[in-house]
């Protein structure tokens, strides 16, 4: 990865990472108050890693999070203050109001020389402001329901490419929607992946299937569902296609979803009644994060029939753990996966039927995705995602402020 600003040039190289001279002390801020702290998401793991993986590589970086009083990232660190009298996503219009009007002051006030946030530059930010987008904005009411919502999401998108100093972007997907629709603004844009914990690996723990077994009542074998239940991830494709086949490849090949949503869970409970899919699809609901890599591990396949991704990490923790994976044919899932998938168009459901059964009848095929998988989820890694990130912060603020 490079990224050229102004004739500053920043390049991964291991350990070193990017070569930039800044003062001794280094101070950035961070809003987490994005997150509601009673339904968490992929970016409590995000925020975790960045924090922990740039103060790792970074001796002289200090990080202030703004954080409600209830949200629990899980990382204590002397070099990390959390500053807690703010609220969060559980206090929606409290949390736009010091989100937008509290934190930029608050942060530069306390010494920082940049603030960090995801999808928005809040309206006083007295510091250059330094914004990830990690979700595109959606023009469909069934995916982000509410026109104020929506309205909100795309403004503040379209604000924040004006206002922020640099915006990096979660894919090479997500980059070049960005820069189609902003192009006055795409020399601001980087790209940096997500990355995939350390526990997710092919390699089995002892006693890990005894566990899986009496803890989920889960037994080898079967087809992985691991999201929510929003409309876009167009579970109602994958469930239809399943249904088509022979009730004895299903019994031998049942499904696993892990998952759900506030609106789209009644959905998929009434397609599996409908369909007479209680004995061969078991909806597992949320689970505690330290069965997911052994659900993968123990999958035959991972199934993600969604409309559109800005980055997809669970194709990542997927290809991690060597479970091959059966995609529709979106854009991001050819960037994750390397195209060491099954990538195939959930639309058409007769193929989405006849792919699934392949995966029981032809072993080498998934034997064959499966080494591929794992040589390619070796791109992804949190801390090369922090160094990159912060580098890219420190390098920008060199140039423009030193």
């Amino acid at each position: 990865m490079g990224l050229t600003k102004r004739g500053c040039k920043i390049s991964w190289s291991g350990k070193s990472g990017p070569e930039v001279v800044m003062p001794k002390k280094f101070k950035l801020a961070f809003s987490f108050l994005c997150e509601n702290p009673q339904r968490q998401t992929g970016l409590t793991t995000f925020f975790r890693e960045y924090l922990a993986h740039s103060l790792n590589h970074f001796d002289d970086l200090e990080w202030l999070v703004f954080a409600g009083p209830n949200q629990q990232i899980g990382l204590e660190h002397p070099r990390l203050r959390y500053l807690r009298d703010y609220p969060a996503n559980d206090r929606r219009p409290a949390r736009l109001l010091a989100d937008h009007f509290l934190v930029g002051p608050a942060a530069r006030r306390l010494g920082a020389a940049g603030l960090l946030t995801i999808g928005f530059v809040p309206v006083r930010a007295p510091l250059p402001v330094f914004m990830g987008v990690n979700v595109l904005p959606q023009v469909d009411k069934n995916d982000c329901p509410g026109f104020l919502r929506r309205w909100y999401r795309s403004r503040n998108i379209t604000r924040g490419m004006r206002r922020a100093s640099l915006v990096i972007a979660n894919s090479a997907f997500t980059a070049a929607r960005l820069r189609e629709a902003y192009p006055a603004y795409a020399g601001k844009l980087m790209t940096s992946h997500e990355g995939t914990l350390p526990e997710f690996t092919p390699q089995r723990e002892p006693g890990e299937t005894e566990a899986l077994e009496t803890a989920l009542q889960v037994r080898p074998g079967y087809l992985l569902w691991v999201s929510n239940f929003y409309h876009y991830k167009q579970v109602p494709l994958f469930l239809e296609a399943y249904a088509d086949l022979p009730a004895e490849i299903r019994a031998r090949m049942p499904v696993i979803m892990v998952g759900r949503n506030w609106e789209g869970t009644a959905v998929v409970n009434e397609l599996i009644k409908s369909r007479n899919l209680e004995s061969h699809v078991q909806v597992l609901g949320w689970v505690d994060a330290r069965w997911l890599a052994p659900l993968y591990r123990h999958a035959l396949a991972y199934v993600l029939s969604s409309r559109e991704e800005t980055f997809g990490r669970t194709i990542a923790e997927a290809l991690s753990c060597g479970t091959p994976c059966v995609l529709n044919d979106i854009p991001i899932a050819h960037e994750i996966s390397g195209g060491h998938a099954l990538i195939i168009d959930f639309k058409n459901r007769s193929l989405v039927t006849a792919t699934l059964r392949r995966l029981l009848e032809e072993p080498a095929l998934t034997a064959q995705i499966r080494l591929q998988g794992l040589e390619q989820a070796k791109k992804f890694s949190f801390e090369r995602m922090a160094v990159e990130r912060v580098g890219a912060v420190r390098a920008w603020l060199g140039q423009n402020t030193g």
